[in-house]
């Protein structure tokens, strides 16, 4: 018999024990041990019964156990000073409230939305990459002090929950999430009434969601959830699945993503006096329609022009694009966008054909019917980054029909790239080792050199560290063999068929993980391309390697499920299958014992398609080697002696064929170089070179890796000049309207600008380096005044047929003003290279407030 209704209902604490709640509902918890021990000290049965869900777990221990402890004076004692430690967690000064000075103006607030995020597995409301960089983000800037409010959505079934059929086949299950059951609170007005915001949709109907709060450390994440009873009940299922739905379904959850978002950051500030949000950070582009909203807040409470509001808020807007493929972005019809915007649900001040032009593919490549998320994205922010160096060159070459007219370095998009949050990742043993030779366990948030925690690895022993990684390395095995037999039964085993699952995997035998999505650039199948040249490398008589898989394809990608397949048949092989496994239902959970337990981490991208990939950062803080393709982070962090590079057969137009010599290249490498180091031993049984290569690791990537460095890289680089930008333009608005007006000045005086004529003098035929060249350009500018523009010289090095190279760009100054609007610029190059030299000149527009030259788009160059 079904119940026709579920709910939970959460335990009553006695008094001494209410603060086993306080520590329950901060989400912290879920990166500190120390918390952790104290749960498991409660019960420790129960605990682990629980999934480490404190949450779940306070409603499973008995009420004798809890009546037992509030009379325990030592256990008390010990819960007292696990809340005062998270008090001072909560309020102390941290490294962000220390570098704030009038030099380096911090922002009050951070408005932080993303469509998913991973914090910890017991809030499943995350898919793959991007939310588990969101979790990483949130975690991190709790840690630093860093004042942000993380905003997102709460889907009543979460991500897919993934199993196999007994034939391989990705099989998906949507276990219904009860919010009361989770650790969330519900944000309410002062008279106890739930706090709701509401959106318009067309035909008058409307989308009303409730804010649940969950409390990351320092950092509050409000999820909304449209699941209440004032919709329809089309209505209510907007937040029903993460990347669910069709076309319309995922319109409506990017409005409420975005535009009710504003409004739950608006509600929270209200009701509990938060700080609102200076800067506005949209972690791709699924939570654009943000910047809708507050320009509609400043067209109808402050009164402004569209394009002075506009300018307000993308001079406080920061846009993050993590996708270096076109089908990872979100687009919608033209008309669709037009029917929820327009009509009796347009609002006065955002015009519908505004909204559309923002959105719009109008460059050479685009689809003029089709509604782009990213490009709205750029378009509504001033600032914009991509998540690596090599994908800050993708990004610049994949948006570069918005800026056609600049070189690609030019294009305004820099890089930062990511970093995971090693409390989250690094397992406690490595932790312990640290601390047993006398440094504090993990990196420190308000360390100003992060290299001295790093550099304690010197310290330690190899044998040391060897043991740890073994026994690091049997825990994967345990969980591993765990799991499997949980799917084999799901597959429909019977117990004397799964016999054989005691014995898969080895503490002893090099261990490799491969764990992603899998779609088909990340090519989980690229090792099966030799069948049994793979089979030779498992069994090797005295060097056998073991492969530890996992990844979920999404549910309507049909080619994704037939990888999985094609790889569990391969592992179901009686032959191999005790040293090659496929783990289902890749999630956080699995992933905590997976990184530490792997000797190395495995990535074999089809290059440049992987924007960065964060698990083999996580595998490095863990004392594990990449094997991967130069893509991604590795591409700028990989230095040839911590780990090893899969060469890339870039150029090679065949897919098959560029597979089969890359595929070669991966078990090359695995045979010749990296199981021999593995099992190169000395007298005690430690393979010393392999130990130099983890200590290397440890050294070089430890620092770089860290979302320390990431965020801190964020708030000095992005949110700081945003915050800056922003508060120019707020005040009394006169300077957001005068930079309305100014660039509605240029775009339509433009066409007029024209570079006449460019001469130069002062050098000899034979000119040595320390010549000075005189260059002169005689511009048109038509309506325009030589104080809208910046004439510029551009001189280098010339490459191939005249290809200016290693640029310097200097200003040419204003010499003379003749009739007509034409005039004359003037200055001096300096030949500081020897070799072929060149340069040219290019007309730019110029104004204070604009964040890049190629903020507008425009420029003029000579006619060759």
């Amino acid at each position: 018999m079904r119940a026709i209704r579920r709910f939970t209902v959460r335990p009553v604490l006695p008094q001494p024990l209410e603060a086993l709640g306080e520590l329950a509902g901060n989400l912290r918890w879920s990166w500190h041990p120390e918390t952790q021990d104290l749960f498991a000290s409660v019960d420790a049965s129960a605990w682990e019964a629980s999934g480490h869900d404190p949450v779940r777990f306070l409603g499973a221990v008995p009420l004798a156990r809890l009546d037992q402890l509030a009379g325990d004076a030592e256990f008390l004692g010990q819960l007292a000073a696990a809340r005062s430690d998270l008090e001072r967690y909560m309020t102390g000064e941290r490294w962000y409230q220390r570098s704030a000075s009038s030099e380096t103006p911090l922002p009050a607030s951070i408005g932080y939305f993303s469509p998913e995020f991973g914090i910890t597995a017991v809030l499943p409301q995350y898919s793959g990459g991007l939310g588990i960089l969101a979790g990483d983000h949130l975690k991190t800037a709790s840690d630093l002090g860093v004042p942000i409010i993380g905003v997102g959505l709460l889907y009543r079934h979460g991500y897919f929950r993934q199993s196999l059929s007994r034939d391989g086949w990705q099989q998906e299950t949507y276990p219904v999430l009860d919010p009361d059951g989770l650790p969330l609170s519900l944000l309410r007005e002062e008279d106890g009434s739930v706090a709701k915001i509401e959106i318009g949709l067309p035909s008058e109907e409307s989308l009303t969601a409730r804010i649940w709060v969950a409390q990351v450390g320092r950092v509050p994440l409000l999820l909304l959830d449209s699941d209440v009873e004032e919709n329809s009940e089309v209505i209510r299922t907007v937040t029903d699945r993460l990347y669910g739905g069709n076309t319309e379904h995922r319109l409506r959850q990017e409005m409420l993503l975005g535009i009710g978002g504003v409004r739950a950051i608006r509600a929270f500030s209200r009701i509990t006096g938060a700080t609102a949000p200076e800067v506005f950070h949209t972690n791709e582009g699924h939570a654009g329609f943000l910047g809708l909203e507050r320009i509609r807040e400043l067209t109808e409470d402050a009164g402004l022009s569209f394009d002075a509001a506009l300018e307000v808020s993308r001079a406080g807007t920061v846009f993050t694009t993590h996708t270096p493929v076109p089908a990872g972005i979100d687009r919608f019809p033209l008309d669709l966008v037009a029917q929820y915007f327009g009509g009796d649900n347009a609002c006065p001040g955002v015009p519908v054909d505004r909204i559309l032009a923002l959105g719009a593919e109008q460059y050479d490549g685009g689809d003029p019917a089709m509604f782009n998320m990213a490009v709205m994205g750029f378009r509504l922010s001033q600032r914009a980054n991509g998540v690596s160096q090599l994908h800050g060159v993708v990004s610049r070459g994949m948006f570069g029909g918005l800026w056609p007219q600049f070189d690609a370095e030019e294009r305004p998009i820099t890089s930062i790239t990511n970093g995971v949050h090693a409390p989250t990742w690094v397992a406690r043993e490595i932790f312990d080792l640290a601390r047993s030779h006398g440094v504090r366990p993990g990196p420190d948030p308000d360390a100003d050199d992060p290299h001295l925690v790093f550099d304690v690895v010197d310290k330690v022993p190899g044998k040391e560290i060897w043991d740890t990684k073994r026994i690091l390395r049997q825990r994967l095995v345990d969980d591993a063999r765990s799991r499997m037999r949980k799917s084999w039964k799901q597959r429909g085993a019977a117990p004397a068929e799964v016999k054989w699952i005691d014995s898969a995997l080895d503490a002893n035998v090099l261990t490799i993980g491969f764990a992603r999505r899998v779609p088909s650039y990340k090519r989980l199948t690229l090792m099966l391309r030799d069948p049994d040249r793979l089979k030779r490398l498992l069994l090797h008589p005295e060097r056998p390697v073991q492969l530890v898989i996992a990844g979920k394809s999404h549910p309507a990608d049909e080619g994704g499920k037939k990888l999985i397949q094609e790889m569990v048949r391969f592992a179901d092989d009686p032959e191999v299958r005790h040293r090659i496994v496929f783990l289902p239902n890749y999630d956080i959970a699995m992933a905590q014992p997976l990184y530490p337990g792997c000797d190395v981490w495995l990535n074999n991208p089809l290059r440049p398609y992987e924007a960065c990939g964060t698990s083999g950062m996580k595998a490095a803080l863990n004392g594990g080697l990449n094997l991967s393709i130069l893509d991604g982070w590795w591409d700028e962090w990989y230095d040839g002696n911590n780990g090893w590079s899969i060469p890339s057969a870039d150029g090679v137009d065949d897919p098959d064929h560029r597979d089969d010599i890359e595929a070669t290249a991966l078990y090359d490498l695995i045979e010749n170089e990296v199981a021999p180091r593995f099992y190169d031993e000395d007298e005690e049984g430690t393979p010393v070179r392999w130990i130099e290569m983890v200590r290397h690791t440890l050294k070089s990537l430890g620092p770089k890796v860290l979302a320390d460095r990431m965020v801190r890289d964020y708030v000095m680089k992005l949110y700081s000049p945003s915050a800056q930008s922003s508060r120019t333009l707020n005040g009394d608005y006169a300077g957001a309207q005068q930079l309305a007006d100014w660039k509605h000045h240029v775009r339509t005086g433009w066409s007029g600008v024209g570079i006449d004529h460019v001469e130069s003098s002062g050098i000899s035929d034979a000119p040595e380096i320390g010549d000075k060249l005189e260059v002169r350009a005689f511009v048109s500018l038509g309506s325009l005044s030589p104080d809208d523009v910046d004439v510029q010289v551009i001189h280098g090095r010339i490459r191939h047929e005249d290809d200016l190279v290693d640029t310097t760009v200097s200003s040419l100054a204003l010499g003379e003003t003749y009739e007509a609007g034409r005039h004359r610029f003037e200055g001096t190059v300096s030949l500081a290279t020897s070799g072929p030299f060149g340069y040219t000149v290019r007309v730019l527009p110029k104004n204070p407030h604009l964040a890049s030259a190629a903020e507008l788009g425009f420029v003029t160059l000579p006619h060759y």
